[in-house]
């Protein structure tokens, strides 16, 4: 059986900008694949060009075995695509926008009907089904454009950031959901920065920085690649860098400490991948402390998917959100989201 998703080797560049260098990734019928990275990493770019949006530069791009590149037409039958931002018609109702959707696919008057019903029941519409859509809240909207990219019954379903902006309620509202896609057997793309959404959702994930796939595997598999439990050091609130090394090199000879990582977009924190030791955090405090060096915060935990992160660039995930907001040219985005 084809995957339902294949992308190799894929490059897409803006002008100047590298939006892509190399991304390669394939997507098994019926799993939840998670495609996590900062923004301006790569995420959005990497789908558009999945879903016939941009042209890519190079690469293989095949959906269910079609090429996206060479019969983009019989691709897109078998995609749904609901972008970040929500674009409903506010003075159609909830079910004229969806039976709109339905003469657009060119899906036969029967069996629009009754696929639009089936939406409206699925995603807990009906009540709303007949109002405006410039009345519903960010929740509903957001369910609404779930189901015009379900109408259809794509094979693959395409999210970019489905939840940002939502409240909790309706985030958990969305994840159940697509759980029960991925039981019904439709696969399901979904790209976010949120570290517990991927964590909760994805059977697999790829994570994506500066235009390339650093880790790839199943949320598990990627925790256990870096090992151990974690411990968070900082020193100082903002410690100078020459004694974040000094205590580096400290606790890189205690036994149970398998790495350290200073973190310098936080302050010069250090971050550490032990072995899991019941006296772990003493046996640290004791040795800053015959150092004289001073403790302002410790923390262990268990590995996560922003250790992950952390191990293969340095900076944690809202460390590299922070950079690119920073460096974010509005004016150059607008363009780019034109093209």
């Amino acid at each position: 059986m084809a995957p339902a998703v294949f992308i190799q080797n894929l490059q897409k560049r803006y002008g100047d900008v590298e939006a892509v260098k190399d991304i390669s990734f394939k997507v098994e019928p019926g799993e939840i694949f998670g495609l996590l990275g900062p923004n301006g990493a790569g995420k959005t770019t990497t789908i558009r060009c999945l879903c016939t949006l941009s042209t890519p530069d190079a690469g293989k791009l095949e959906v269910s075995g079609i090429s996206v590149i060479d019969n983009p037409r019989a691709a897109r039958r078998r995609l749904g695509y609901v972008a970040q931002e929500v674009a409903l018609d506010k003075v159609l109702t909830g079910r004229e926008l969806l039976q709109l959707q339905a003469a657009l696919y060119h899906l036969p008057s029967a069996f629009a009907k009754e696929r639009v019903n089936i939406m409206l029941s699925v995603l807990g519409l009906q009540e709303y089904a007949d109002k405006k859509t410039g009345t519903y809240s960010g929740g509903l909207r957001k369910r609404l454009d779930l189901a015009a990219g379900l109408l259809h019954q794509p094979d693959v379903l395409v999210l970019d950031e489905p939840t940002v902006g939502l409240d909790i309620e309706s985030r958990f509202v969305v994840w159940d959901f697509l759980r029960q896609l991925r039981e019904a057997g439709t696969t399901v793309v979904i790209t976010s920065h949120y570290l517990e959404e991927i964590d909760a959702l994805a059977d697999r994930v790829a994570i994506i920085d500066k235009g390339v796939v650093i880790a790839e595997g199943t949320p598990s598999q990627l925790k256990d690649q870096v090992g151990g439990d974690r411990i968070t050091l900082r020193i100082r609130e903002f410690s100078p860098l020459e004694e974040a090394e000094q205590a580096k090199e400290l606790l890189q000879t205690l036994p149970f400490v398998q790495e350290v990582i200073i973190n310098g977009a936080q302050g010069n924190s250090l971050n550490l991948v032990v072995k899991p030791q019941s006296d772990g955090l003493s046996c640290v405090q004791q040795s800053l402390r015959e150092a004289g060096l001073p403790i302002f915060g410790l923390a262990q935990s268990r590995p996560s998917l922003d250790d992950v992160y952390l191990a293969a660039t340095g900076k944690t995930l809202m460390d590299a959100e922070l950079a690119a907001a920073g460096s974010r040219d509005p004016k150059a985005e607008r363009k780019q989201a034109m093209r």
